[in-house]
């Protein structure tokens, strides 16, 4: 059981292989890359204690060498501190351009490592093994790396893609129930924004999944990375068509910006949310009916995922100051919030032309809903 997706970028192409069990097949897959028998691996302490041995004797078994460094698990390791701590060790293992440096981990160590790779010696090439549902199915495919400033998630980056993704769907087992549904919240994106039959097929699938189905969970990660590799390779550099993947994204910055980056909203929660936001503001503009937004909400729940406002802990900004938020995301164009709205579910645009007054309804009353359930 072993899918494998191309990304078609001219001389930057490169493949997403999906299955159980490559961890341990990992010398044989990354030994063709490999100019000398070594690679230099960057993790993080949860990953590395569940994980790293088991890519240690992969390599090993191919004759590859390796060394390895671990950063703090959580979103604050996306920091200037920790981008120049990973450049520092890499550069005292003398790492060549033509050498392999290994992102293993979320999409946090994948961001951070990719950004270094992208800067060190102007570019060295590195190999995505994600091991998170979010980053097997978004961050490691595409080329986006980053860091976290003050001013907002992601602002300082660069586009780098990597040689190759090895998504190893033995690993998602090791995820917390959580963790694991803030990965769907970006599986479902996919299907909300351009596949109705995809929609369809989770609604129908999505317990199997959940519960562990590996036929279901290849599925799924295999049909993910192929829509975002079909978007990435029309609009590698996100000019056009590469900003429908930011669907309830604009949302769930400002939301993750409030919450200040903590435990209290992962990513794919921000996301769902924000998904489920889009399509409420979508059926307020008159763009798709309110079944829409009600189909969203009610697939998200039988998954057992925040769908709501008042599914966040604590307390949130108004909505002016939500949107303040959201006019520090990198999506503004010209001063102009972007939206990726929707006419229905597999029908998604992106528009910059979103009344403020219909935003703030839309916020406002989901903040009241918030304030009556706490």
């Amino acid at each position: 059981m072993q899918e494998k997706v191309h990304v078609s970028l001219g001389e930057r192409s490169y493949d997403v292989i999906i299955g159980p069990g490559l961890m341990a097949r990992a010398g044989e897959l990354i030994s063709p890359l490999l100019p000398r028998p070594r690679v230099v691996v960057v993790s993080d302490e949860t990953v590395a204690a569940l994980h790293l041995e088991t890519l240690r004797a992969g390599l090993a078994s191919s004759g590859i060498a390796m060394e390895a460094m671990t950063l703090p698990a959580g979103e604050a390791t996306k920091s200037w501190e920790s981008l120049t701590r990973t450049c520092d060790w890499l550069l005292d293992q003398k790492v060549e351009r033509r050498d392999i440096v290994v992102a293993l981990g979320g999409g946090v160590i994948g961001d951070l490592v990719g950004f270094a790779a992208a800067v060190l010696r102007r570019g060295v090439r590195f190999v995505q093994i994600p091991t998170s549902l979010l980053a097997q199915v978004d961050s490691s495919v595409g080329g986006k790396t980053g860091i976290n400033v003050r001013q907002g998630k992601n602002l300082i980056g660069a586009f780098h893609q990597p040689a190759l993704v090895l998504a190893d769907t033995d690993v998602l087992a090791t995820l917390a129930e959580r963790d694991f549904l803030a990965g769907y919240g970006e599986v479902v994106k996919y299907g909300l924004l351009g596949d109705a039959a995809f929609f369809d097929w989770l609604d129908e699938n999505g317990p199997a999944l959940k519960s562990g189905d590996m036929a279901a969970r290849i599925t799924a990660v295999t049909k993910s990375v192929q829509m975002k590799a079909d978007i990435v390779a029309r609009d590698e550099t996100e000019q056009g068509d590469r900003a429908l993947l930011n669907l309830g994204h604009t949302f769930c910055h400002a939301l993750e910006a409030a919450t200040g980056y903590s435990n209290r909203l992962l990513h794919g929660e921000g996301v769902a949310i924000g998904c489920a936001l889009a399509f409420e503001l979508s059926a307020r503009l008159g763009l798709c009916s309110q079944e829409e937004p009600s189909r969203v909400r009610e697939h998200l729940k039988r998954m057992g995922m925040k769908t709501d406002l008042s599914d966040i802990p604590g307390d949130l900004p108004d909505s002016d100051a939500l949107i303040e938020l959201m006019a520090q995301d990198k999506k503004v164009l010209d001063g102009k919030l972007r939206f990726i709205l929707a006419r229905g579910i597999g029908q998604a645009f992106v528009t910059s032309d979103v009344p403020r007054d219909a935003l703030g309804d839309v916020l406002q009353a989901a903040l009241k809903e918030k304030a009556r359930q706490s």
